[in-house]
């Protein structure tokens, strides 16, 4: 990964792939805008279309899209979404959305702590909580609100912030927002982690550890257990972004705490309501006077319209559904079983994933590229990933497994997989 001073000497203004960096030439603030025109243009004459593509119609492992090469609607297996349990098109969450919308109208019109907070808010709260066996929760129009709010006004100057390298994006925003030190340990590296603790913890200062629960691109999960031991050893707080693993990981899909036995034991749990859940929005729950400091001094909570009433009615039934029904969880694990062994065993990379998330490694970005083309044809929507979302020489495929993918659509899937790897010598 390329230094900031690395880019400015580069002097790129024609970029030739994404992972080129643009320093500002000549002072125009917009001839980065118009360098990227020349990435862009040539992108879309290779068919190189992978970011965009409009959907028309979403429902059970499937997604109606316009084909960008000719502009007519088709039908494609979706291994690009987020909504690992299908929840955003349940017909219980559609009809809660609907009544709600009814009542309350589509939008709420206001920040939270003025006129923005409805009854149904304060219900949701009182869910996840009950949820994650806490005391209260705080809801944030996004889950990259969540993390920036919570980190920006937790920490500051004088504190230490330790935190894993493949932590998400919002995250090191928050970590900037906040003033504090910021002390990076390799991915799962716990030896790394209890060195930087040694070395920063003190009396005069706060320390956070800070970790995905399952990393969004990797899809592996974090060593919670040991994070744990170390935290209490060293006197230092926890806080995990459960993003990716609500609803899919732990033995009732409690997340990465429920996994390791430390339900309602992490001083700061984050989460979005757009993974899983299905629907748009975060939270951050734990003891009662950490959120209601929040409310007042998280910045993204107190000047951000607050989640529309529809969205919250219908992730109201979406938690309910989690906490009372076993069978999406159940459907989703075995899908993710069959893909990740027939992908495996055909001699793919897929990291050590362990979750609805699964990277198909390829560490070409011209391979990559001609495989998600083709794959594109045959009917498939995957999402491409490439430096910066990753490491160079570590791009990938990023397949998002659901609950409602048939065993006929996990055929074609991995039919067309073994065909594809071997055309673009993917494959022995």
């Amino acid at each position: 990964m390329k230094t900031t001073d690395e880019c400015i000497s580069s002097k790129v203004t024609s970029p030739t792939n994404w992972e080129d960096c643009l320093e500002l030439p000549d002072g125009d603030l917009f001839a980065k805008a118009r360098a990227f025109q020349t990435l862009v243009k040539r992108e879309k004459r290779a068919k190189n279309q992978f970011f965009r593509r409009p959907v028309t119609a979403n429902g059970r492992g499937r997604a109606t899209m316009i084909d960008p090469e000719n502009g007519t609607e088709r039908e494609m297996i979706m291994l690009g979404s987020n909504s690992f349990l299908g929840l955003n098109t349940d017909p219980r969450v559609i009809e809660a959305s609907i009544k709600a919308a009814e009542k309350y109208g589509y939008g709420s019109g206001s920040v939270s702590l003025y006129a923005g907070t409805t009854d149904l808010h304060i219900e949701l709260e009182e869910v996840i909580a009950r949820f994650y066996q806490t005391e209260d929760t705080i809801l944030f129009p996004t889950g990259y609100a969540a993390n920036v709010g919570v980190i920006s006004s937790l920490l500051r100057e004088p504190d230490n912030i330790v935190g894993d390298m493949f932590n998400h994006a919002s995250i090191y925003d928050g970590c900037q927002l906040s003033g504090a030190q910021l002390l990076i340990y390799p991915h799962r590296n716990m030896k790394r982690l209890a060195r930087h603790l040694e070395q920063s913890t003190g009396p005069e200062h706060g320390t956070m550890i800070i970790t995905d629960g399952v990393f969004s691109m990797e899809g592996d999960v974090a060593p919670l257990d040991e994070i744990f031991k170390l935290a209490q050893r060293y006197s230092a707080r926890v806080m995990i972004d459960e993003a990716h693993a609500t609803g899919v990981i732990g033995p009732s899909g409690r997340g990465t705490a429920e996994l390791y036995g430390l339900g309602g034991r992490i001083d700061v749990t984050v989460g979005t309501l757009s993974k899983a859940p299905g629907g748009i929005g975060g939270y951050v729950t734990g003891s009662r006077e950490m959120i209601d400091y929040l409310r007042y001094y998280a910045r993204p909570y107190f000047f951000s319209t607050s989640i529309p009433a529809p969205v919250v009615a219908g992730l109201i039934e979406v938690f309910r559904i989690l906490s009372t029904d076993d069978s999406l969880r159940t459907a989703l694990w075995h899908n993710i079983t069959r893909v990740k062994e027939g992908l495996s065993q055909m001699g793919y990379n897929l990291g050590d994933t362990a979750s609805a998330i699964i990277p198909v490694i390829v560490r070409d970005e011209n391979r990559l590229k001609a495989l998600l083309r083709d794959l594109t044809k045959s009917g498939i929507f995957a999402n491409y990933v490439a430096f910066p979302a990753v490491p160079r020489r570590r791009c990938r495929l990023r397949l998002g497994m659901m609950a409602q993918h048939t065993e006929a659509d996990l055929d074609y899937v991995l039919e067309t997989f073994a065909s594809l790897g071997k055309t673009h010598g993917l494959l022995d």
